[in-house]
């Protein structure tokens, strides 16, 4: 594994951190006037001393974590991935024991204090918006996707700030904050997977008014918890009548010490991530917020996040299998030459090149998107508004539908690209990169799961196919969108006729019987896709000051969408044929 800091010695990475973020609004947007800051001047709080005052000290405090991050992933983390996963889990009578070198790797992080990157600062988290953790997730799960998904168990005390009581909140966020106290989501049944409204966990209230749960969970990562540290484990459970949906859903927290591991997976990839079968008999447990509204407000209000969560993982395993590529291809020789000169191996390091410029700019699209809607409605919230008024606040409103498109979008779209770039770099090791010697075999094997946990590719498609439509009418929010971003460069000719074409197709689909819609979602989904991409690609090549780069850049640019114009064409021959207007 290539050990080095994956935040200062990534060209590409710190072009875009440094040029392509519009920092003045992801700063406004999570800042909230600086308001910690103006917090700790006051109290002398310790927790908000880092807290920035200006534009300038934000900047600052993102960039030593960033630096913080890369470095410990690329050396650190990065050291010992390969070893943590050939050792793997243990699994002994209901206890998970991990590899001496993951406890390692997550003491460090811990005594680096960025284990809390997803919390307040006034809970003793780092206080990040969500652009800034995208961009450290992708550096962790680079050096190791299994190690990211712990980080990200942590990072559930998000969701405790949220949704539940003041008493929680001050209970158990700190100590996950800290390191001390893990997470674990648990939603999913034997039976019952993406089919969340139909599951069967009972949780009921015993004689003294207690909550209680019984039943049990299946895939649930970490509701072990991590070494000697416990989980809180979020628990989705059926509070209504059997039979009840959606509607009869309440959302819990359980402690790990009152629920058994019956057993882990045993996973093709993801090592060292434990998947847990969790069963409850008549275990302990709190109710967050109101009941009835476990998946319908809770469980889906923390949707567009773990979306994001995945997505930089995806990248981040992308990132990886590249650049392990990259670095091979410049150093075997074959024929009198090193490989990356001969035509068909270029041919796949270019695309990976390019399309880690894609899915960067995707992703740091959707979670500007998610900052701009989430924290001005916690802002909303804490000025003591109701959630009815704040849902009417015409930005909230307007950017929690355009988070809610791109967050479906960059999960399906970087996940599957992810596992292309991941089986290319195998093929360039040739028979080399299908043993467990070389890294890209592990890489091949934690990318799979990208495409298919926190929603499959499938259900993400329906997630997204409602914005495309509705949102590309006359008056709907992503073409005035587009509209908005197109407005801020000057676009290529490709990019127009691409614009073009996405509006025929469509059109061609509205014009589809009801079936055929369900068909022919995903054509329609992977040209809104495309379109995006290079038009955020165009615009971020803009954005470069250094020429060099704008000229790499610029290419990759064109070479996707030339890729594009091929896959466009293919959806739009097919959808003409499928409408009988079109054939005449």
């Amino acid at each position: 594994m290539i050990q080095n800091n994956y935040f200062t010695d990534n060209a590409d990475l710190l072009s875009f951190y440094n040029q392509c973020v519009d920092w003045p609004r992801v700063v406004d947007a999570y800042e909230m006037g600086f308001q910690d800051a103006a917090l700790y001047a006051k109290s002398g709080d310790e927790k908000l001393s880092m807290a920035p005052s200006n534009l300038e000290e934000a900047l600052d405090y993102y960039r030593a974590i960033m630096e913080s991050g890369g470095e410990l992933s690329g050396k650190i983390l990065a050291a010992r991935a390969q070893k943590m996963d050939h050792t793997g889990l243990k699994y002994d009578n209901g206890k998970v024991i991990f590899p001496v070198e993951m406890e390692e790797a997550f003491v460090a992080f811990k005594e680096a204090g960025l284990v809390g990157y997803s919390s307040r600062r006034g809970h003793g988290g780092l206080g990040l918006p969500a652009v800034v953790q995208c961009f450290l997730m992708e550096m962790v799960a680079r050096a190791d996707a299994s190690f990211s998904i712990t980080l990200g168990c942590f990072a559930l005390a998000e969701t405790i700030e949220r949704f539940a009581s003041k008493e929680m909140v001050e209970t158990y966020v700190p100590q996950m904050a800290s390191g001390d106290l893990s997470g674990a989501m648990a939603l999913t049944e034997p039976n019952y997977g993406s089919d969340l409204p139909n599951i069967k966990t009972r949780a009921f209230r015993d004689e003294k008014g207690n909550w209680k749960i019984s039943g049990t969970k299946r895939f649930i990562t970490h509701a072990c918890g991590f070494g000697d540290r416990p989980s809180v484990i979020l628990t989705l459970a059926r509070t209504g009548e059997p039979g009840g949906g959606a509607r009869g859903l309440s959302f819990f927290l359980v402690r790990t010490q009152d629920i058994h591991v019956a057993k882990i997976e045993h996973k093709m990839g993801l090592h060292c991530s434990p998947t847990c079968e969790v069963v409850y008999d008549n275990s302990p447990a709190l109710i967050i917020g109101e009941e009835g509204k476990g998946l319908v407000k809770y469980a889906m209000g923390m949707m567009n996040t773990a979306r994001l969560s995945i997505a930089a993982q995806a990248l981040g395993i992308a990132v990886a299998s590249q650049e392990e590529a990259l670095k091979y291809a410049r150093e075997r020789e074959q024929f009198g030459k090193v490989i990356q000169e001969i035509p068909a191996v270029r041919k796949m390091l270019d695309y990976g090149n390019r399309e880690i410029y894609a899915m960067r700019s995707l992703l740091q699209e959707a979670s500007l998107a998610v900052d701009m809607y989430l924290w001005r409605m916690e802002h909303l919230a804490d000025e003591g508004l109701d959630e009815k008024t704040i849902r009417k606040d015409e930005s909230v409103r307007r950017w929690d539908k355009i988070a809610s498109f791109y967050t479906p979008l960059a999960k399906y779209y970087i996940s599957e690209i992810c596992n292309r770039v991941a089986y290319n770099a195998i093929q360039i090791h040739g028979g080399s990169g299908y043993t467990e010697e070389y890294d890209v075999a592990r890489l091949y094997r934690d990318a799979r799961i990208t495409t298919i946990y926190e929603g499959t590719t499938q259900l993400q498609i329906v997630a997204a196919i409602g914005g495309v439509v509705s949102g590309m009418s006359q008056a709907g929010f992503l073409r005035e969108y587009i509209d908005e971003v197109l407005a801020g460069f000057s676009a290529s000719t490709e990019l127009k006729e691409m614009y073009e074409e996405f509006n025929e197709i469509v059109d061609l689909y509205r014009e589809m019987s009801g079936a055929e819609r369900e068909t022919f979602s995903f054509e329609v989904v992977e040209t809104a896709a495309r379109f995006l991409c290079g038009l955020l690609m165009e615009r971020n090549t803009a954005r470069l000051e250094d020429a060099a780069l704008r000229s790499r850049a610029g290419e990759w640019t064109l070479l996707y969408h030339l890729d594009s114009v091929s896959i466009l064409a293919g959806h739009r021959a097919v959808f003409r044929r499928r409408v009988p207007q079109a054939v005449a």
